[in-house]
């Protein structure tokens, strides 16, 4: 593969990933209303009680809703609506497009890496490529494109 292949970038520090991050709660906050409401709909109209079987498969639906909005966006062009004005992109560390299983692979462990007091987006303070667990985890890289 030739170098003009490969975008101009540098790998993208924690605040552009923030920045992102509460960009794409927008689109993702309609995706849940949308699945809600058809949580809502299935059950006739009965809303879930907290803490019951229903809500935590809601919970997991919801979940899955969000994973599938961010590993289609980076499959099918390397961003998500909220990393576009950042000229944020996913790519593998090779600098080729990530494949689909290392895309689900980074969303699971960025669950994770929030789930952990967000401990995980933390680590890219202190590793020398700015990489986050999910990153490492799923051999991708969070860079910035240049204008």
């Amino acid at each position: 593969m030739s170098d003009s292949t490969i975008p101009p970038a540098r790998p993208a520090h924690l605040g552009w990933r923030l920045v992102a991050l509460l960009y794409d709660f927008f689109p993702v906050l309609a995706l849940w209303f949308a699945g809600s409401g058809l949580v809502l709909l299935l059950r006739g109209g009965a809303p879930v009680l907290p803490d019951s079987p229903a809500a935590w498969a809601e919970l997991a639906f919801l979940w899955a809703i969000s994973g599938a909005y961010a590993v289609l966006s980076w499959r099918r062009g390397g961003q998500t609506l909220g990393m576009r004005p950042w000229r944020l992109k996913v790519v593998a560390a090779d600098g080729r497009p990530a494949g689909t299983p290392a895309l689900a692979l980074r969303y699971l462990v960025a669950t994770l890496s929030l789930a952990a007091a967000g401990l995980g987006f933390l680590w890219c303070l202190v590793d020398s490529d700015r990489r986050a667990w999910h990153d490492l985890a799923s051999r991708t890289v969070l860079v910035r494109l240049e204008r």
